[in-house]
């Protein structure tokens, strides 16, 4: 909804795929959103946005070029990370099976750590880059261990 001054008036949900490991060690991809948005001044004296500040947490922020053609190997997360895909498009596969692409404007939350190796030996999920251009990311890996088995709907 629009208000008077033409602001939105509903708050916005964000939609991003959870990557999570189940209690048998299986891997999974569940769509959820981030519903938290609070309709606030992000500081002082500037005009009313839509914010959802999500976690405060330690984390590393880097910034990843795959090539085209680029696939991993089977592989867990290195950490629990919320991946952004900046330019190109790449995909994930769990082990059960699902595969999702993704390309600029999606939103992942990759937390498959824990996994154990399924009958073909594969553990965590498997990804590549789609398409005849690389794909760039941007990874924010959170440090604290008590992400590592979120499951989804745990973000807000």
């Amino acid at each position: 909804m629009v208000s008077s001054s033409g602001a939105e008036t509903d708050a916005p949900t964000l939609p991003y795929w959870h990557v999570w490991t189940d209690d048998s060690g299986v891997t999974h991809q569940t769509r959820c959103d981030l519903s938290g948005f609070e309709l606030a001044p992000i500081s002082d004296g500037v005009t009313p946005q839509w914010n959802n500040f999500l976690l405060t947490a330690d984390a590393t922020v880097a910034y990843v070029l795959l090539p085209a053609g680029w696939v991993a190997d089977w592989h867990e997360n290195p950490k629990p990370q919320w991946i952004l895909p900046l330019s190109g498009r790449w995909y994930v596969e769990t082990t059960d099976g699902v595969r999702v692409e993704m390309g600029t404007g999606d939103v992942a939350f990759g937390c498959d750590q824990n996994s154990k190796p399924d009958a073909e030996g594969r553990l965590g999920h498997l990804s590549g880059v789609v398409g005849d251009e690389p794909c760039m990311l941007m990874l924010v890996q959170l440090n604290d261990d008590a992400y590592i088995a979120a499951r989804p709907g745990i973000f807000k």
